[in-house]
C-alpha cells in the first residue's frame, strides 16, 4: 500500500477489526459473568437468549464478511440462529464466535481498495464492500449491547468493561 488511498483503506480496516476485537472482548466478559444455563434464558417471548445471539453475530458476520467479502458460498440459515433453544454450551459459543471472528479478520486484512469499492448483493442489499464492513461491525456492536444489557440483568452487577480506565479523561488536540 504505497499511496495515501492505500493508507485510508488500511487504517479503515484496522480500525473495523479492533472493533469486532472490542465487541469479542466485551461479549466474553459478560458470558464469564453468567452460567452455562443462562445462556438459553429469554426475557420474554419476544426476545432472544444470549445463545441466539451469538448464533445470530456469527451468521451474519460470516454471511456479510467471511461470504461476502471472501467470495464464498453462502450457507446462512437465518431462521435457525433465532429458533435454537440449546445445542452450545458457553465454552463452545465463545469458542464458536472468536472463530468466526478470526475468519473476517482474516477476510479483512486480505481485502485491498478495489474489493472495498466493489458492489456485491448480500441479504438482498446492493453494498459496496465498505457498505458491508459497516454493517457488520455495526451489528455487532449492537448484538453486544444487547448481551451486555441481558447479563447485567441476571447479574446485577457492572461488567466493568472499562476497568482501570479513565473514561472522564479530555480529549488531547
Amino acid at each position: 500500500m504505497n499511496n495515501i488511498k492505500d493508507k485510508w483503506v488500511l487504517e479503515f480496516l484496522e480500525n473495523s477489526i479492533y472493533r469486532l476485537e472490542e465487541s469479542t472482548r466485551m461479549i466474553i466478559i459478560s458470558l464469564d459473568s453468567i452460567s452455562d444455563s443462562d445462556i438459553w434464558k429469554k426475557p420474554n417471548e419476544s426476545s432472544n437468549s444470549i445463545g441466539n445471539l451469538i448464533a445470530h453475530i456469527c451468521g451474519n458476520m460470516t454471511q456479510y464478511i467471511i461470504a461476502s467479502l471472501g467470495e464464498q458460498d453462502d450457507y446462512r440459515n437465518r431462521d435457525e440462529e433465532f429458533s435454537m433453544t440449546g445445542g452450545f454450551s458457553k465454552i463452545e459459543l465463545i469458542q464458536k464466535l472468536e472463530d468466526t471472528v478470526k475468519k473476517a479478520r482474516l477476510v479483512l486484512n486480505s481485502c485491498d481498495k478495489g474489493e472495498l469499492i466493489k458492489k456485491r448483493l448480500v441479504q438482498g442489499t446492493n453494498l459496496s464492500g465498505i457498505g458491508v464492513v459497516i454493517h457488520a461491525v455495526e451489528h455487532y456492536s449492537y448484538h453486544t449491547g444487547q448481551i451486555a444489557f441481558w447479563t447485567k440483568l441476571i447479574t446485577n452487577k457492572d461488567l466493568g468493561f472499562y476497568a482501570g480506565r479513565d473514561l472522564n479523561t479530555k480529549n488531547e488536540l
